[in-house]
């Protein structure tokens, strides 16, 4: 029966999410180490420029009177500098300031600060950083300045980092492309190994090396495959043969059986060697599925196949729909059917038939009343040479491989057997065969 299991995003899939982890890790990286080395390449150039200005407004303004300072003052404030003369009146909230980084950068530029009792203090405004400070004149008067546009970006640049995404973006497209064509040969083994042994040719070698190399080996594990098959087909005609030929010597000599009951003793064992020979010949030659699909009415075929066993005494009924078409192998289908029938037939002395749909699925269900089977035991039933008496009885026909051959019929349409107990009492059997075959 079909098992469901973890659905997985493929080597594909996890070769794309290796990637995508690489170029996450890598984004992540180089934008903080970009803003780093950028936020220090800015306060590394406002530094010079300030340092510069204050140089230069340190020379005017000491040269002129104090009364054409303040307009001098005014005259050298830029677009990214305020410049104001302070006077004699100390700047009280600048003293006592640690020399801190923006100071230490400024005098590294212009040493000659360092004798102007240079006051400088960063602080941050919401998302922004501002510089203001001063600083003294020859005369003791005091220079006070101020930073007008923000020192440095405290927080990255998001048009930087949708530079940085949109060449990730692209190289993550061009690798799945890549990585799409490289995978090509690894799908083609894929789809082949659903049809090793049905006589496809073998695989071109393409792709990396290893793939080759994998391909190499597929194909030559498909040709072994062929071979054993072939083999065994030759094998099982000759044991066809070999088996039913003193079988039908067998039952001929039983006609010239004058005791009536041995001779229907003879007959009895003779029909079932030969049903045990038909069941092996049939479980064994089914892993060479020749038959092709065919849109078949699979009430009809399942109704008359009930006919066929009320012909012959079983009390066996239809009851299911009058029409009901899919794509099937005709011959394994019919073969399968007549298996549940005669299961059903043999341990619970009547049969109900009934074929419908659900949903996507065709289900042929065939209901008995016979002791059904112990719950721990509806799986082993399905395998081959199963039985659920021991002794092997003499009075049990078969050889364990009717379910079987249900089963594989199944496995054959991408579909499933399912037995359950029916809370009535007996055993029902759904074979679910897809309305429409993925196979087709």
């Amino acid at each position: 029966m079909r098992q469901s299991g973890i659905v997985s995003i493929g080597l594909f899939g996890r070769l794309l999410a290796i990637l995508l982890l690489t170029l996450a890790l890598e984004f992540f990286a180089s934008t903080i180490l970009y803003e780093r080395s950028s936020r220090t390449l800015i306060r590394d150039d406002e530094a010079h420029r300030l340092a510069e200005h204050l140089v230069i407004a340190r020379k005017l303004i000491s040269e002129q009177p104090w009364a054409a300072r303040p307009a001098l003052a005014s005259r050298l404030t830029t677009n990214r500098y305020d410049i104001h003369w302070a006077g004699t009146t100390p700047p009280r909230p600048l003293q006592g300031l640690p020399r801190d980084e923006a100071w230490q950068r400024v005098v590294e530029w212009e040493p000659s600060l360092r004798d102007s009792d240079l006051h400088v203090q960063l602080t941050a405004v919401g998302r922004q950083a501002q510089l203001f400070g001063a600083l003294k004149l020859p005369d003791s008067t005091w220079l006070r300045f101020r930073a007008i546009e923000p020192y440095y970006e405290s927080q990255p640049g998001w048009h930087r980092i949708l530079l940085a995404v949109l060449p990730a973006a692209v190289l993550l497209v061009v690798s799945s492309l890549l990585f799409g064509w490289t995978l090509r040969p690894m799908r083609m083994l894929v789809r082949a190994s659903d049809r090793v042994g049905k006589g496809d040719p073998s695989l071109p070698e393409a792709g990396p090396g290893e793939v080759r190399r994998l391909i190499r080996a597929f194909n030559a594990m498909q040709a072994r495959i062929h071979r054993l098959i072939a083999d065994r087909t030759q094998a099982l005609a000759a044991v066809g043969h070999d088996l039913r030929t003193p079988l039908a010597r067998m039952q001929l000599r039983t006609d010239a059986i004058a005791d009536d009951g041995l001779r229907r003793a003879f007959e009895t064992d003779v029909a079932e060697m030969e049903a045990m020979v038909g069941s092996v010949l049939s479980y064994l030659a089914g892993d060479e599925e020749p038959e092709p699909l065919v849109r078949s009415d699979v009430a009809v075929m399942a109704a008359t196949i009930v006919d066929n066993a009320a012909d012959h005494g079983g009390e066996v009924t239809y009851v299911g729909d009058d029409h009901l078409e899919a794509s099937i192998r005709p011959i394994s289908v019919k073969r399968a059917i007549g298996n549940l029938i005669e299961n059903a037939l043999h341990y619970g002395q009547r049969a109900r038939v009934s074929v419908f749909a659900d949903g996507t699925w065709l289900i042929i269900r065939v209901d008995d009343d016979g002791p059904g089977i112990p719950e721990d035991r509806l799986e082993e039933v399905l395998h081959p040479f199963s039985r659920l008496d021991p002794a092997r009885s003499r009075n049990t026909k078969g050889i364990g491989l009717g379910l079987a051959i249900v089963q594989r019929t199944a496995d054959a349409h991408e579909g499933e057997i399912v037995l359950s107990n029916r809370p009535e009492g007996g055993l029902r059997a759904d074979l679910r065969l897809p309305l429409q075959n993925p196979l087709v």
